[in-house]
């Protein structure tokens, strides 16, 4: 069952005034999306991970909850949050692991960003060091990031979002995975000479 937009922002609009049924209507409205947007982000883990779709919907739910300072400006920042949220879970638990590989088994994919490197795997931890540093850098950008790859937004959807143009967002988008893959680059030539002394 597919709910539009407007009904949703609507949901948002009324939970971030305090109508704690609006979120009781929201939640079968976006279940589905959500646990799309969780196996999307378990695709990418090791076969025998503890977590599964529902528990990482489960786990972001009871994170969303808890926004109580947000306000809910539509369907697209709704989402965007729960990427976040969801990149948070998995990185904890990717943390708490502690095994000898410093990715904890969990390698993410961007290919979809289009950029040609022989290595288009990278370690989520190491992803995320480098969004907590783009974030201070440049918060447009690392937004754009969680938008288009965490929360696997469409260009016009982060556009609409972040209230800027298409044009704008693909400039920014493409200068941000660069950022980045050069900031992993340089995170894991730095960890290889450590380990090298």
């Amino acid at each position: 069952m597919t709910h539009s937009a407007k009904s949703v922002t609507a949901r948002l609009l009324a939970w971030s005034e305090g109508d704690r049924e609006a979120l009781e209507d929201l939640m079968p409205m976006v279940y589905d999306e959500l646990r799309r947007l969780a196996r999307s982000y378990l695709r990418r883990e090791r076969s025998d991970h503890t977590l599964q779709p529902t528990a990482l919907v489960h786990e972001a739910y009871l994170r969303l909850v808890d926004q109580e300072q947000v306000r809910w400006q539509n369907r697209a920042h709704f989402f965007g949050i729960a990427a976040r949220l969801m990149r948070q879970i998995l990185v904890e638990h990717a943390r708490s692991r502690k095994t000898a590989k410093r990715d904890g088994g969990l390698r993410l994919t961007l290919s979809k960003a289009a950029i040609r490197l022989e290595e288009k795997s990278v370690d989520l931890l190491a992803l995320d060091d480098a969004m907590s540093e783009l974030e201070t850098i440049d918060p447009d950008k690392s937004r754009i990031v969680e938008l288009r790859f965490f929360g696997g937004m469409t260009i016009e959807e982060t556009a609409e979002a972040m209230g800027v143009s298409t044009a704008t967002i693909i400039r920014q988008w493409r200068m941000a995975r660069a950022w980045l893959f050069r900031r992993i680059r340089k995170g894991e030539a730095g960890d290889q000479s450590e380990l090298e002394k």
